[in-house]
């Protein structure tokens, strides 16, 4: 009986002295707590750790609740929470408190907050369990907060940046429209109602849902719509109407509106798969953003950063707030093009709302002076929102307005002839003064459009009568490797080094020729060869620079004269095809073109489409041309569908119509 006495009395012995080393420090107590704080776990920390006299102070929605609030209203991210370890010989005192310096570390939407605080743990009995236990206040959230106080967030919204043509001139600004609506005690005659519907491209039921909203009374203007500026026609007819008035407003302005549409784009708002993509650059819900054009290309650039402040509004009268962290606002950069704007609008109108592109650059410089794609949409239409209906009579229309034809590319025709004689002069294969006896109107499946040219054709005739025969031997002759590497290095097979988005031209679908049949045909720009409108313009600088094809630029801040291929073609070489392109418009069949005090000079070209059905027998036109006296800008126009009106010379008109 002794014996069991004393194993008892022993293990309870032992026992007590194990529960005794184990009692947590409060420093123990501290790195637990600590843990659930950096990983936001507040009902952890609320229920386990807070003192009685915080639970009495702050109850739990207080506590989780608005911490949990806050975190995610104020976008808190990589929280970090430290404290400064006491000395290793440290003794706790449970009759005293335990005081540690911890130092709070985050990120918010408007920017980093980091301080210091001593956090106090106290010893207490909570039903059965003694321990450590935290004393808390909302100063431990952000200093200086207190129960009865409120977090405020300021939002001041970043000024898109604009963009300017080389001349200044803007052509997608921070301009302003109209808000159109109605004053219900004043549009009282309710068959105006239709009347305004269609003018407004809304429906009855819509302006009904508009009048209906809770907040609407007689005497007050309610909106329906907004209109660009430039839209006078639907203004005028708008408020014509008694009862409907006009509010301007700030917004988006496109004033070239059709003729740089698919050069600008539009801004509209941010989608839900935009705002995923996006997550953490600081979009939310509403937010407009670019969705088409440079508009969307140069976001980055345009959109700025929105200012945000985090502040603490104190309820007592008098009481200055308090800014916990702040972010200025940083406003968008303006961007200015090598784009004349003025230009562009002259050579949309003269493509008179036919399906094509063009281009012009400068051959000096790279610089792109206009990038045209007809025809066009209103972006302004977009930006505001455009109608379902709206936007099905675009989708409907034929010419296909919201197609972007100069990021495409298409089968250049006879204007390659002059980078196939190029190659083939520096190749030493074709002799410009050698002359050639064709006959007849075919040669191994090539047909010629003119077989009254005279023999024997040199390379000027060639040029003049666009004698695909002619250039389908000179290819034969340098033969498939020399033809094709010659290609390349005009840029064919290479994405173009641009701004924007532009289909990449091709010598064929595989970038190889491989039979003689493709080689002649690819010598005059049928086959599968296919360029984009800026290349082939670009295409035709060598010939003017003595051998150098520039970096097609369309920023004006990026350098100029950035030589992209160089070597191309010699002095003589090229004065030699300078003369024949002249001669193409004087003797030839651009006579459009030959226009009185105008010495332009350039190659037509028609591609056949290979299509079967309604589509058999369409051809694309198109001509590429400079001033000879004044070389200061390169134009490649195309034209689709032109068998009915005069072929490639019908481009060339146009092409006149701009310089002149």
């Amino acid at each position: 009986m002794r014996k069991n006495w004393v194993g008892l009395l022993i293990l309870g012995l032992f026992v007590f002295l194990a529960g005794c080393s184990q009692q947590a420090t409060p420093e123990d107590r501290l790195e637990t707590y600590i843990g659930y704080w950096n990983k936001g776990e507040f009902t952890e920390m609320y229920d386990g750790f807070l003192n009685d006299g915080t639970k009495e102070a702050y109850d739990k929605t207080q506590f989780v609740e608005r911490q949990q609030k806050l975190k995610e209203d104020l976008g808190i991210e990589n929280l970090e929470v430290s404290y400064t370890k006491p000395a290793e010989d440290t003794e706790w005192n449970a009759e005293q408190p335990a005081d540690f310096p911890v130092q709070i570390k985050m990120d918010t939407i408007a920017g980093p907050v980091e301080f210091e605080k001593t956090l106090t743990l106290l010893h207490e009995k909570h039903g059965e369990t003694e321990d450590w236990f935290v004393e808390w206040d909302p100063s431990f959230i952000f200093p200086q907060l207190e129960a009865e106080d409120e977090i405020r967030i300021d939002s001041i919204e970043a000024v898109r940046g604009e963009i300017l043509d080389r001349n200044g001139l803007g052509i997608a600004v921070n301009g302003g429209g109209y808000n159109i609506g109605v004053v219900p005690e004043k549009f009282t005659d309710k068959t105006k109602k239709a009347e305004l519907a269609k003018i407004l491209n809304l429906t009855v039921e819509e302006i009904d849902a508009e009048l209906g909203q809770s907040w609407v009374k007689p005497e007050l203007f309610v909106p329906l719509a907004k209109i660009a500026r430039n839209n006078t026609e639907v203004l005028d007819k708008a408020i014509a109407i008694p009862g409907v008035a006009a509010q301007q407003v700030a917004m988006r302005e496109y004033p070239y509106a059709e003729a740089l549409g698919h050069l600008t784009g539009y801004i509209g708002s941010i989608t839900a798969e935009q705002l995923e993509e996006r997550k953490g650059e600081g979009y939310a819900s509403g937010d407009q953003i670019g969705r088409q054009g440079l508009e969307r290309a140069l976001e980055k650039q345009l959109r700025g950063k929105n200012g945000v402040r985090i502040w603490i509004d104190k309820p007592a009268e008098g009481a200055e707030p308090i800014t916990v962290a702040e972010q200025p606002v940083t406003d968008g950069e303006n961007v200015t093009l090598t784009i004349d704007a003025e230009l562009q609008k002259k050579a949309f109108a003269a493509m008179k709302g036919e399906p094509g592109a063009a281009a012009a650059v400068n051959p000096d410089t790279g610089e792109t002076l206009a990038l045209v794609s007809s025809p066009s949409f209103d972006p302004n239409e977009f930006m505001l929102g455009i109608s379902g209906d709206r936007f099905k009579e675009l989708e409907a229309d034929p010419k296909t307005p919201l197609f972007n034809r100069f990021a495409q590319a298409y089968a250049p025709g006879s204007t390659l002839k002059p980078v196939t004689a190029a190659i083939g002069m520096e190749a030493g294969t074709l002799d410009p003064a050698e002359g050639l006896e064709i006959k007849g109107k075919t040669w191994q499946n090539v047909s010629r459009l003119h077989p009254e040219a005279p023999n024997p054709i040199d390379l000027n005739k060639a040029l003049v009568y666009s004698d695909n025969i002619y250039f389908a031997q000179q290819a034969v002759k340098m033969g498939n490797e020399t033809f094709v590497e010659g290609l390349k290095k005009y840029g064919f097979g290479e994405d173009i080094p641009f701004a924007m988005n532009l289909a990449a031209s091709q010598i064929s679908n595989d970038g190889t020729i491989d039979s003689d049949g493709q080689l002649a045909a690819t010598s005059f720009g049928q086959g599968q060869m296919l360029t984009n409108i800026l290349h082939l313009a670009a295409m035709y600088e060598p010939f003017l620079t003595d051998g150098k094809m520039y970096k097609p630029t369309l920023l004006l801040d990026e350098e100029d004269s950035q030589v992209w291929k160089e070597g191309l073609i010699s002095a003589e070489n090229a004065a030699t095809l300078r003369t024949g392109m002249r001669k193409v418009v004087v003797d030839g069949y651009a006579q459009s073109a030959n226009v009185p005090g105008l010495a332009l000079a350039g190659k037509t070209g028609t591609a056949e489409l290979k299509a079967t059905g309604e589509e058999r027998g369409k051809e694309n036109g198109f001509f590429v041309t400079y001033n000879e006296d004044e070389p200061d800008m390169l134009l490649a126009i195309m034209i689709e569908n032109v068998e009915d009106n005069g072929g490639s010379d019908y481009v060339a008109e146009m092409a006149a119509q701009i310089f002149k």
